[in-house]
């Protein structure tokens, strides 16, 4: 934003004496505005926030007693979202950058760090990983919570999320290996109850799941009592490592049995069948893709499925997984996916006189904004910059050293931008990120609490 420093803090004052007030409006000018909405596209102009909501875009907006944010020079994008992360894991960051195989990452994290987690590490873990996210651009994050030991456990990752004001998803699940109370999946009920007891809040539920019962066991194995459980519930169902042979024989089950369809996120999709896919299409089931992760910990062919997704008309969603081992940026899933989608269709022509199918910039954008929310169930909600959907937004610096002069603004977010070119993230109309920082973060208290939890992990022994 282009104001002095004084200017900028007044600014934010303004906004969080009126954060509660249902009729404050914010007027951002003169910006270059992504909308990702396919009517809209891109733009000059401005864009009004009215209380959570966006109100109006477009040029020379005027609206009487508005906080007035002058967003020249910048770039105005819908936030980013991720539609699957082991959120839980965030201290254990890249403890293990070189795993060559999911059975490498199961056995250390799953079968050994996780087993002596407590609620605490629960809490520090989530919240460390979610205010990552929103320092990255990520307003929207769907934590697959696959270490709920106890209620305690569970409650400890979902306040994480409340506590950092993001877009937030938990998706529950059972632990894999150790000790635990067994609590799941009828605990769900008590979730909802109570931490999700509105449709209008930050906060949503999903019942999280395995594809098979290779690793964990039946119990933990997606199937029609688990479909039947999200059913009763009114809430999504999130399925992951969805890869392979075994993978492709249990999408084919589901279909006979009727539990795909538009509210089942199947993770990964790595290495399946054109039999599953076809299943896939036709039900409407949508995908999250991880691409960073197939490629490099190396799942099955350890290539994203983004052409086979789209050979059957599922636009997917993109997600970071496991941040042990990956990065934890939306950025970096861009790239890898467009950089690896390329390479490989202009490898399958080369020689042949064949036309390549090239996947655009645009397109990874949107699989990050727009398809990212629908894959999470909140098309309706976030995702694009829309009159009606919740103000979730970026302001991204245009003129920063590595994105002048702006050309081609897409190309600028995609290609370009990071985290230090994010001067502000907006959550369902609150700053939390402003001048470049998140805010109510004390970060040498943060560093304390990460570190001892990190020195408890790794000195207790497993389970």
């Amino acid at each position: 934003m282009n104001a002095n420093d004084t200017t900028s803090a007044g600014l934010l004052d303004q906004l969080r004496r009126q954060s509660a007030d249902p009729r404050r409006r914010i007027l951002f000018t003169g910006a270059t505005i992504v909308t990702m909405d396919p009517e809209l596209g891109t733009l000059r102009g401005d864009l009004l926030v009215e209380g959570n909501t966006i109100a109006a875009i477009g040029p020379d907006l005027q609206a009487e007693g508005a906080v007035v944010v002058d967003a020249s020079g910048t770039i105005l994008a819908p936030g980013l979202v991720d539609t699957h992360r082991h959120a839980w894991e965030a201290q254990l960051r890249r403890i293990m950058p070189d795993v060559d195989d999911l059975g490498g990452y199961v056995m250390a994290t799953l079968a050994g760090y996780a087993t002596v987690y407590r609620p605490e590490d629960m809490y520090i873990g989530t919240r460390l990983a979610a205010l990552t996210a929103l320092d990255s651009g990520i307003t929207t994050m769907l934590d697959f919570s696959h270490n709920s030991r106890t209620r305690e456990h569970s409650d400890a990752a979902i306040e994480a999320l409340r506590d950092t004001g993001i877009r937030g998803v938990h998706a529950s699940m059972g632990p894999h290996f150790g000790d635990w109370d067994r609590q799941w999946p009828a605990d769900l009920n008590r979730l909802k109850d109570q931490y999700f007891s509105s449709d209008d809040q930050l906060l949503t539920l999903r019942l999280a799941t395995l594809a098979t019962d290779e690793i964990a066991g039946p119990a933990l194995a997606y199937g029609p009592e688990l479909a039947r459980t999200a059913a009763d519930l009114g809430i999504g169902v999130s399925v992951d490592a969805v890869f392979g042979a075994s993978g492709s024989q249990a999408v084919l089950s589901w279909a006979e049995q009727g539990i795909l369809g538009p509210d089942v996120t199947l993770i990964h999709s790595t290495g399946l069948s054109t039999e599953a896919w076809k299943v896939m299409g036709e039900s409407g089931t949508t995908v999250a893709l991880a691409p960073t992760s197939d490629a490099q910990i190396g799942l099955e062919t350890a290539i994203p499925a983004v052409d086979e997704a789209l050979a059957v008309g599922i636009r997917p969603g993109l997600s970071i997984d496991v941040e042990v081992a990956l990065a934890s940026d939306l950025f970096t899933q861009m790239r890898a996916l467009l950089a690896i989608q390329r390479m490989r269709a202009v490898n399958a022509a080369y020689g042949t006189g064949g036309e390549p199918f090239r996947i655009t910039a645009h397109d990874v954008l949107d699989f990050a904004t727009l398809q990212g929310a629908r894959t999470n169930g909140l098309g309706d909600v976030t995702g694009s910059l829309t009159v009606g959907k919740k103000a979730d937004l970026l302001v991204v610096q245009a003129e920063d050293l590595n994105n002048m002069p702006l050309n081609d603004p897409i190309g600028t977010l995609v290609l370009g931008s990071d985290a230090r070119n994010i001067t502000a993230v907006f959550v369902d109309g609150q700053p939390r990120k402003w001048d470049g920082q998140v805010l109510d973060v004390n970060l040498p208290e943060l560093r304390a609490e990460v570190a001892a939890s990190r020195d408890h992990v790794l000195n207790t022994p497993a389970k």
